[in-house]
């Protein structure tokens, strides 16, 4: 069983330590730091989640998670995020266009060439091992680069009957012009 208490925790912040978060909010360069000490600044100062979500755009649920954080873990939690940012690149633009030289000259003479090819030259050109082909279809794409296939026949070739009968009615006659 739960007990409800814990279920329904309530993590109060008090007025000192809203005073406290509202003076290392001065220091502060991050702006995303700086917006989630201003929620957990204004729920010490007696605001709702609902109230702190009005004024800061964040949910209230979001405000709740940032109290409970504030308060098991202290300030320097919600200001160092620990998140590296979403650029994950292994390569320049210039080194990119480098890489995919080589495959766009040998399709340019005529050459098929497959992603397995591209993403096996990547991983032992970066130094990476992927077990997808997303990077490569990323880059690809990101490069103006598109999927083309040998078709197996023309689409509006016509069929085996018609170009029989079409034998048929162009056959010359005996009679000369």
């Amino acid at each position: 069983m739960y007990n409800i208490a814990e279920v329904m925790k309530v993590y109060r912040i008090s007025g000192a330590s809203a005073k406290e978060i509202r003076q290392r909010m001065k220091k502060v360069e991050d702006v995303k730091a700086y917006r989630r000490l201003e929620a957990v600044a204004l729920r010490g100062e007696g605001k709702k989640n609902d109230e702190v979500s009005a004024l800061t755009g964040f949910h209230p649920d979001w405000v709740g998670k940032l109290a409970r954080e504030y308060c098991e873990y202290g300030m320097e939690y919600l200001i160092e995020d620990g998140r590296n940012g979403g650029n994950h690149r292994n390569a320049s633009e210039d080194e990119e266009q480098e890489f995919l030289a080589q495959f766009k000259e040998a399709g340019e003479n005529g050459q098929i060439i497959t992603v397995e090819e591209i993403a096996a030259a990547y991983d032992e050109r970066f130094a990476k091992e992927h077990q997808s082909k997303s990077t490569v279809y990323y880059l690809l794409h990101k490069n103006g680069w598109r999927r083309i296939m040998p078709r197996s026949k023309h689409p509006d070739k016509a069929s085996d009957e018609e170009i029989e009968s079409s034998k048929k009615l162009n056959k010359p006659s005996g009679a000369r012009w």
